[in-house]
């Protein structure tokens, strides 16, 4: 009877509270704890413990070691471009901070001739890929990978393809479970002053299907597209199909070939025709980027052996940490005195875990933690579930039968993180449910 009672006088208290909650339901969104952070500098094994736990959230297996001459091509620096357009800026910063761009040209260690947006002149893609940034490749990817060209030295070709250029993509370490939806090969072509002033050229990209000893390999051409000489900007081919085709069948993945021909058919050497191979400016180096999604729901199986280890790891690790700085109000108050459920402030720093020279951007992440009393009554603005204003009734009524809500995330964001591997290919991802954006009582 007296349950009965309560459930009808919180019904009722809702419900004349109705009008107020338009108001208050996005108080846990707003209304956040900012007090002091407290530092320590972090022993050698919490932060073996720390890096171990964080890699394995991001589907790591170990830490990236990438090559320092791979840092400052086109594919970094295109990168960073589609890290602003999905992180809603704030990428040109990150940009200088770890030495990818300079304020003041390559005399401040940054690179000439480079600004936002990175905007390629033409494209065979539709829409082009000027707007690429606002095109569904990017909002509907779950990761974007970019692939630095493997060929460090020119191939001879036989007669009829002594033109040919050759250029090879590492696509072998695809997570399991992405599928490519797009896949471009760039190549930048500056402008021509001289000899083929006012021609026009042919550029072909072909599919190598088979070598051959002593003769041509057989291709397959994928695209063409006819230029003016005088024209300057990236070159943007689609090469999704074969992307999709080397991820299935890796041992099928012989690279491609490109061709330049006059418009009468003669064939010219790529580099007269502008175009920029290994040789030329580090930030015009051609270079593949891809965009994938996931075919399955894939949550941190890397985790699956040494999770135990590392939950009875997690319990020791004190929360004042470095690479943790968490507010610390609340610690020394009573249960009676601790404040309601809320969002409290959470700073996970990649910098101070020593991870700057491959995570690119962003530096670190405000990841909240939700906290405080899911106690009786409960008030509109903190999100109680149905389920919880019943619990806490019970509670209340008799505090040995059930215990009270719990305080937990009601709404999570992803986070996008943009690093290098080990081949220096760099690799945009999101994560999802990362950032806590609003509390409630469970």
């Amino acid at each position: 009877m007296l349950l009965g009672v309560l459930v009808l006088w919180a019904a009722l208290e809702l419900r004349a509270s109705a009008a107020a909650a338009s108001s208050l339901a996005d108080f846990t969104l707003e209304h956040e704890v900012h007090s002091s952070f407290i530092h320590r500098r972090l022993r050698s094994q919490e932060r073996r413990e720390m890096q171990r736990e964080i890699l394995s959230i991001l589907g790591l297996p170990h830490r990236p070691r990438p090559h320092l001459h791979g840092k400052h091509n086109a594919a970094p620096l295109f990168m960073l471009d589609l890290y602003n357009a999905m992180a809603g800026g704030g990428a040109e910063e990150e940009a200088a901070a770890v030495g990818l761009v300079g304020e003041g040209g390559p005399e401040a260690g940054g690179l000439e001739g480079y600004s936002y947006p990175y905007k390629p002149l033409f494209s065979t893609q539709a829409p082009p890929l000027a707007s690429l940034q606002d095109s569904n490749f990017l909002t509907e990817a779950d990761m974007v990978m970019s692939f630095v060209n493997m060929v460090e030295h020119d191939r001879e070709f036989y007669h009829q393809r002594s033109h040919h250029r050759e250029f090879r993509f590492d696509l072998s370490r695809i997570p399991e479970g992405e599928a490519v939806t797009a896949a471009e090969f760039r190549i930048y072509k500056d402008y021509i002053r001289e000899r083929f002033d006012n021609e026009t050229f042919q550029i072909s990209v072909y599919q190598v299907l088979q070598e051959h000893p002593g003769r041509d390999s057989d291709l397959f051409l994928l695209d063409t597209r006819t230029i003016w000489a005088a024209e300057e900007g990236w070159l943007v081919f689609d090469i999704t199909a074969t992307s999709n085709h080397w991820v299935v069948n890796p041992h099928h993945n012989l690279g491609l070939q490109l061709s330049v021909e006059s418009i009468d058919g003669q064939s010219i050497n790529p580099t007269l025709a502008g175009l920029i191979g290994r040789h030329g400016p580090q930030n015009k180096q051609p270079f593949t980027v891809a965009f994938f999604k996931a075919t399955e729901v894939h949550f941190r199986s890397i985790r699956s052996a040494g999770g135990k280890q590392r939950n009875q790891n997690r319990s020791k690790t004190p929360k004042n940490q470095e690479a943790f700085r968490v507010s610390n109000l609340g610690e020394n108050t009573s249960s009676d005195q601790r404040q309601a459920c809320k969002k409290h402030e959470l700073y996970v720093s990649f910098r101070d875990l020593g991870w700057q020279d491959w995570i690119i951007a962003p530096e670190g992440y405000a990841a909240y933690y939700c906290e405080g009393e899911c106690a009786f009554p409960l008030n509109s603005y903190m999100n109680a579930t149905n389920h919880a204003i019943v619990q806490t009734l019970v509670h209340f009524i008799n505090p040995n039968t059930v215990p009270k809500p719990c305080c937990a995330p009601t709404q999570l964001h992803a986070i996008s993180v943009l690093y290098f591997d080990d081949s220096s290919n760099v690799i945009l991802k999101k994560y999802r449910n990362m950032v806590v954006r609003a509390c409630g009582c469970h």
